[in-house]
């Protein structure tokens, strides 16, 4: 027998995504560029050590996005090159103003 749930509306999160494609041991962190499918990449002062690879992408992106680390989670690809990353309160423009500030 089903059971009879409940309709109820929850409230999400705002924010905006974006797809990244990570270089590592590079001199220093940078936004290198942006390219044409609008994928950032990436490089980072960091090994081949996908653990490290993660915390460092997170650590810059909240200093170029100007947030907390905490809003900022890999939500995809977590053991790949090419990630798609969410940056929770921060909109679309805001987020393309401060990106192209950095290059």
């Amino acid at each position: 027998m089903a059971r009879e749930r409940k309709f109820q509306l929850h409230n999400g999160k705002t924010g905006s995504a974006i797809t990244v494609q990570i270089i590592t041991q590079a001199k220093q962190d940078e936004i290198a560029e942006i390219l044409k499918d609008g994928t950032l990449r990436i490089r980072l002062a960091v090994p081949e050590d996908e653990s490290k690879i993660n915390q460092a992408l997170i650590r810059f992106l909240a200093e170029v996005m100007g947030v907390k680390s905490e809003a900022i989670e890999i939500i995809g690809g977590q053991n790949r090159q090419d990630k798609l990353v969410a940056i929770l309160n921060l909109d679309a423009m805001m987020m393309q103003d401060k990106i192209l500030s950095q290059m």
